[in-house]
């Protein structure tokens, strides 16, 4: 990565990694973005055009970095005719634009579907995972072999470090939500596995078809078509049994997954999902008659994400604790986003996300396009923005969707670093629109007229 870089990862196994105060970092943190850009910026082309358009040659202070940002959306601004039609080699050219490394396009060009073309991807060093891309296109992401280490390792020292719970092989995990099947959630999964999972059990998978990269984008592309008129009959009848079948495995998921819950009620179990699927298991536990008295008192439970639109009781957070026997200390809860390769755990005592020194935060004002002055007294509402100083397979900076509160000053856990309230919201929920960010037009323009 480098040698600024690497001060500042090499702090992964650091139990006080959080434990610095900005003003100590920001320096280090520029001279490893400069390092980053000079490494980059004739091998993504997309940086080269920032750089070229912002007139920087390299970079010397946080506003510096902030010009170079990339918007979340320049990993959707592929044309959407080119999933439509199949077409794997424009795929390919627009994927080699936001890599670090070159994309091998004839390699991978005669891919029979996304699927296959992610897997041919992958099999020549190419990891793309996507976003759910349930309220619009999918962001296409590549990452790179050491990515993928990084992430296993990272996984498991986040969640150590928010719950208190070393990796000692000890639980049995329960997944209790359909999790996207793509490159950057598999090693997430293979490294909390390789660190909780006791090896004499089998982990639970929550029973519904995997999300593949493949489904996430078929799901977007018949959307776009039935709204146009484009779709044919066969393709909607098709689309709807799937649909329909998943909406059945799903239902019955909930049942299995409450079954099995209780029979492994005597083991030291991990549960993790989103909110709502956790609820809708409790419910069913509590109605087979069980709860916490029948579950391990050392239980532990891994939340990601927020309501993602759900409806649930005020006291749900309690009723899922109160199920299965969860102690205040070994509820883990993280704010990453799949743009980032690194975590936000959060802590036990002041309930904020902390931000590792090797992540960059640039809070901006809503449009995204000036950087808010910083000056460590006071706390910041504003667009996230982040680089991510671990990634290596594309550019580490990106301007969210999220309306943060980010504050400078110490926790009240003791840490001093940087952190986010509990309170994350999507600016494009807030607006009850489209999210608009000031760059997104002149990225989204430069990537479709190189592809």
């Amino acid at each position: 990565m480098g040698k600024f870089a690497d001060e500042l990862t090499k702090k992964l196994s650091d139990s006080d990694r959080f434990d610095y105060a900005f003003s100590e970092v920001k320096d280090l943190q520029v001279a490893a973005t400069n390092e980053r850009f000079q490494e980059h910026k004739s091998q993504i082309r997309l940086l080269d055009h920032r750089a070229s358009e912002a007139g920087l040659s390299e970079v010397t202070s946080h506003a510096d970095m902030a010009r170079l940002l990339f918007p979340h959306t320049a990993y959707k601004s592929y044309p959407e005719a080119w999933l439509m039609e199949d077409r794997w080699d424009r795929m390919g050219k627009w994927l080699d634009t936001v890599s670090t490394y070159r994309v091998p396009v004839e390699k991978v060009k005669d891919a029979t579907d996304i699927d296959d073309w992610v897997d041919k991807l992958a099999a020549e060093g190419f990891y793309v995972s996507c976003s759910s891309g349930t309220t619009g296109k999918s962001a296409m992401l590549v990452a790179s072999q050491k990515d993928m280490e990084w992430v296993e390792r990272e996984t498991v020292a986040s969640f150590a470090w928010g719950s208190g719970l070393e990796p000692e092989q000890d639980r049995r995990l329960f997944g209790l939500a359909a999790v996207a099947h793509v490159p950057r959630n598999q090693a997430s999964a293979r490294g909390h596995r390789a660190g909780y999972q006791d090896p004499s059990k089998d982990r639970f998978d929550y029973p519904v078809p995997p999300i593949t990269v493949g489904g996430l984008t078929e799901m977007v592309v018949m959307r776009k078509k039935i709204a146009d008129g484009t779709a044919s009959p066969g393709e909607i009848q098709r689309f709807e049994k799937k649909s329909a079948e998943r909406a059945d495995a799903v239902e019955g998921a909930v049942e299995k997954t409450a079954k099995a819950l209780v029979d492994a009620r005597h083991d030291r179990l991990q549960v993790s999902g989103l909110w709502s699927g956790l609820y809708n298991v409790a419910k069913a536990v509590r109605e087979l008659g069980y709860s916490a008295k029948d579950f391990d008192p050392e239980n532990s439970i891994y939340v990601g994400g927020g309501l993602k639109g759900a409806v649930l009781p005020d006291d749900y957070q309690q009723f899922v604790y109160e199920t299965f026997n969860i102690k205040p200390e070994r509820n883990f809860q993280n704010y990453s986003m799949q743009e980032l390769h690194s975590g936000m755990p959060k802590c036990r005592e002041g309930g904020r996300y902390h931000i590792p020194p090797w992540v960059v935060p640039l809070i901006l004002d809503k449009e995204g396009e000036e950087l808010l002055p910083i000056d460590e007294t006071e706390e910041y509402e504003g667009r996230a923005a982040f680089f991510d100083l671990s990634i290596d397979g594309r550019w580490g900076g990106v301007i969210s969707g999220d309306r943060v509160f980010i504050d400078f000053r110490p926790c009240s856990c003791g840490n001093r670093g940087p952190s986010i309230r509990d309170n994350v919201a999507r600016y494009a929920d807030l607006q009850g629109g489209d999210d608009k960010i000031g760059c997104a037009g002149t990225v989204d323009a430069y990537v479709r007229g190189v592809a």
